[in-house]
């Protein structure tokens, strides 16, 4: 059975079973740093993406590239917990903003038009939202918004107001780059978000650093911005329909899932960690990110001169 036919058309029954063994913690209390690719890879991917735009693309729009980059891990700032905050709702609200357990979710979940509609859908099968996770819709949503930003761009009636339009198109393609780049790191497309859960016949790591160790303490520590350039898809691709490009984005970075647990087991992912073979797995994964991430920026471009199409 296929990553597609099991998101869409059905969970196997043994999935099912392993999965309602498990106690899945809520989202609303899983560590603020084991949902992050952290400051570095947030930043890289956001980088690598710009630097791969189309020269089609509106001149404003390529020169914002260092504030695009700024803006990549901005989600995760809101959601810093200081010694005093105004009120909680904002960490609770955004958690499951940043990932999903496609192992969570029932039939045809994600055909649901809009996030209302999803969550019903999630509820109707006892499974909960800030559980199962948001991203695909936060991703869809976003780069929604920034088609009809470049829209109005495209028919603002004067230089200031088409100024104004810049900055809410630079703001959304610099958040919209945050979930892309989220989505690009297996763990956030899984219930094994943060060591392995449930049965483990393999030994797979089960310590509540692993996503951590992964994507900030050895991305940070041996993956730089040349290594993942060069794995940028060169030429832009319309990502249309976009609804089904979301999704396959997000079945496979899931169907890496366990060769992530597999090279972790081999070589620990670590700031110390020198194995070729875990280096290349994380530049791959930032690039395919940052080649989503340049690809959603094109098609809202595209689409904003053709009614969405």
């Amino acid at each position: 059975m296929t990553r597609r036919r099991l998101l869409l058309g059905g969970v196997a029954a043994a999935l099912i079973a392993a999965t309602a063994a498990t106690v899945v913690p809520d989202a609303a209390a899983r560590p603020t740093a084991a949902r992050r690719w952290g400051d570095a890879g947030h930043r890289m991917a956001a980088q690598a993406a710009a630097a791969a735009l189309p020269a089609d693309m509106p001149r404003f729009f390529r020169d914002a590239a260092p504030q695009l980059a700024y803006l990549n891990p901005e989600p995760d700032r809101w959601r810093e917990r200081g010694s005093q905050v105004l009120d909680g709702a904002q960490d609770a609200a955004a958690a499951a903003e940043h990932f999903v357990d496609l192992e969570l979710l029932p039939p045809r979940a994600l055909e649901a038009r809009d996030r209302y509609g999803y969550v019903e859908r999630l509820a109707k099968a006892d499974v909960e939202a800030t559980k199962a996770g948001l991203l695909p819709y936060r991703i869809l949503e976003l780069t929604e918004r920034l088609r009809i930003d470049f829209a109005l761009w495209r028919k603002a009636p004067n230089a200031r107001t088409r100024g104004w339009i810049e900055q809410r198109i630079v703001n959304d393609a610099g958040i919209l780059g945050h979930y892309v780049a989220d989505a690009a790191n297996p763990h956030h497309t899984t219930i094994h978000y943060n060591g392995w859960t449930g049965d483990n016949p393999k030994g797979y790591a089960t310590d509540r650093q692993m996503h951590s160790r992964f994507e900030s303490a050895f991305v940070q520590a041996r993956v730089k911005l040349a290594d993942i350039q060069p794995l940028v898809a060169r030429q832009p691709t319309r990502r249309v329909p976009l609804r089904e490009s979301v999704l396959a984005y997000l079945e496979e970075s899931n169907g890496l899932v366990e060769e992530l647990y597999a090279l972790d087991k081999r070589e620990p992912f670590n700031a110390r960690s020198t194995s070729p073979a875990n280096k290349q797995f994380a530049a791959e994964r930032l690039a395919a990110g940052a080649t989503m991430l340049r690809d959603l920026w094109y098609t809202a471009w595209v689409a904003s001169d053709q009614g969405g199409r």
